[in-house]
């Protein structure tokens, strides 16, 4: 039985972060494994719930904490079917995830929404640039995806490195950057109507000293997603507490 179209783009933003499909020893078929944080739980919820059509029996478990998160995670692991090999087949090579532009073009709104919720952030005065954190993918894969969105989407999107310390060990990583705030609300405006959970609008809420510029930023999340004006807002001033400069 094919997957939904909901599930698929779901699936496809998924394993662009938080997400694997693999295809086990002694497997025929590929499964769907998901991990969150338990910070993440409401997200993950809702994740597991969409994802029915391809749960077991036991699908949701947990995962405690241990030496390298003070946080337990929540697990989705799927049932090994068919339909999940086709994706796979399509999306990976030798069991690894390859980026190819032939499945990213397949991606929709959601897929994106799913990809920026697991791994986008917002960064800088008052979270006004973008970053994906895509560190498990090499260079050329990461421009493919900078190309994807600019190509598709129409969202330029920069590749960069960033260095990290890992076991004594100086790492590079690279990274895709939205360094414009406007490009950065034409990305939001795509997303925003399939944020799932309102603990996710923290990625979506820009803030400015500027009260106009808040209020019509402000009016634009409420406008754009399906949540209440008293719901973005308490997500609004849950964010506006973290940062001094806008207490």
């Amino acid at each position: 039985m094919p997957l939904s179209d909901r599930t698929r783009a779901i699936i496809l933003g998924s394993i662009l972060g938080d997400g694997s499909l693999k295809i086990r020893k002694r497997c025929v078929n590929a499964s769907l494994m998901i991990r969150h944080s338990e910070t993440q739980k409401e997200y993950f919820s809702w994740k597991a719930e969409e994802l029915k059509e391809i749960a077991g029996d036991r699908s949701v478990g947990v995962q405690e904490a241990d030496g390298y998160s003070k946080n337990r995670k929540w697990r989705f692991f799927s049932r090994n079917l068919p339909s999940l090999t086709e994706v796979h087949r399509l999306t990976y090579k030798k069991n690894n995830l390859h980026i190819k532009r032939r499945w990213l073009n397949q991606m929709t709104p959601l897929s994106l929404a799913v990809w920026w919720c697991d791994d986008g952030s917002l960064i800088s005065y008052g979270g006004r640039k973008g970053v994906f954190c895509t560190d498990g993918f090499d260079e050329a894969s990461v421009r493919i995806l900078a190309r994807y969105l600019g190509v598709v989407w129409n969202i330029r999107a920069i590749v960069a490195p960033v260095g990290r310390k890992r076991d004594g060990k100086q790492e590079q990583y690279w990274r895709l950057w939205i360094r414009s705030q406007e490009e950065l609300k034409k990305f939001l405006r795509i997303i925003l109507p399939h944020i799932p959970v309102s603990s996710m609008l923290k990625k979506t809420i820009l803030l400015y000293k500027d009260a106009q510029f808040q209020q019509r930023w402000i009016s634009e999340v409420i406008q754009l997603s399906h949540f209440s004006e008293s719901v973005v807002m308490a997500e609004y001033e849950k964010k506006k507490a973290k940062w001094n400069c806008y207490r």
